[in-house]
């Protein structure tokens, strides 16, 4: 990795982004642009090609999104789908028009049809429907697959750019999202067994049956996948990939059922009472555990277990109360 890339690091702010930031200043890269929300709107065309020309950063991580849990996704359909597209089609045409030669871009396993052959390979897009509580985020994820894919293909070699795709499992870690509704359900359940312990709750209702298996990756280890699959020499990059399946599979490897998932989080936050599932409520994708087998090979492999990726993230959401949690809670 060169020490003077400017590097544009998208959602800085949110778990997956910040984690970035942090596995590139352990590469010693101090040439970090970033920008809140708050100063740019990337859903905004203009506003994104503005910053662009005023930054010209020479790499992009294009970790920015909207992202949620089931009772996110089911709720706010059409955000999710426009938001996404946006951010997506404004970032990395700006980016292209700036003259960025490298941009790695984010998606997330939800990208594979929901009956897709476990686990599941990069070859499983587009083999089947997609689960339907999620369908309209997974859209937007497989039109950033495709638009980094077919800018390779119609200005890779004229332009020299190379825009990679990495798809992660569920994440978890520092910085994640500790909203009651709309959060993934490694951080929902942190805060519920958090406030059953502090409340003397008897016992906490987790939605669906717990039979739904999940694959975990402790958000660090997706940052250092990231900026891992980014250096590939181009070479080996291209001799392991497809022009139309040019997407790598990140995650830890194994999976386990949301029961366990839950069972193991009241252990890490100290909830003793009893753990119970409500079946009336949906459990999404049966299964989703993705086959790493093509990262292996070029040489990464996790490295955070989930007991102790799950102690981090808990002091995390320890100390990180904010206006949305209860003070008395901590």
């Amino acid at each position: 990795m060169k020490k003077d890339e400017k590097i544009y690091v998208a959602g800085h702010l949110g778990m997956v982004g910040s984690a970035i930031v942090r596995g590139l200043r352990q590469y010693e890269q101090s040439n970090i642009v970033t920008s809140p929300r708050s100063e740019l709107d990337l859903t905004c065309q203009a506003d994104v090609m503005r910053f662009f020309k005023n930054e010209r950063p020479t790499q992009v991580y294009l970790a920015a999104a909207k992202v949620g849990g089931i009772y996110a996704n089911n709720t706010y359909p059409a955000e999710f789908i426009y938001q996404n597209l946006m951010v997506q089609l404004n970032v990395i045409e700006a980016a292209f028009r700036t003259g960025v030669k490298k941009l790695l871009f984010l998606g997330s396993s939800c990208i594979y049809p929901r009956m897709a052959s476990q686990p599941m390979l990069e070859s499983a897009l587009l083999g089947g429907p997609l689960e339907p509580t999620n369908e309209p985020y997974a859209i937007a994820k497989i039109a950033g697959i495709k638009l980094c894919e077919s800018y390779n293909r119609q200005y890779g070699k004229s332009h020299e750019i190379d825009y990679r795709s990495v798809m992660p499992t569920n994440l978890y870690g520092p910085g994640d999202n500790y909203h009651p509704e709309n959060s993934h359900v490694v951080p929902a359940l942190i805060r519920r067994f958090h406030e059953a312990k502090a409340n003397k709750e008897p016992r906490v209702t987790v939605w669906g049956t717990g039979q739904a298996r999940r694959e975990f990756l402790f958000v660090d280890d997706m940052a250092e996948a990231c900026i891992h699959v980014m250096n590939l020499a181009p070479e080996v990059y291209k001799n392991n990939v497809l022009p139309m399946q040019s997407h790598i599979n990140v995650g830890f490897g194994s999976d386990i059922t949301i029961r366990q998932l839950a069972e193991t989080i009241a252990n890490t936050v100290g909830y003793a009472g009893q753990v119970e599932f409500d079946s009336s409520k949906p459990d999404g994708a049966p299964r989703k555990l993705l086959n790493t087998m093509l990262l292996n090979k070029l040489g990464w492999k996790a490295k955070y277990n989930l007991e102790k990726g799950l102690e981090i993230t808990y002091k995390d959401f320890l100390s990180s109360c904010n206006s949305s949690c209860d003070p008395m809670l901590f």
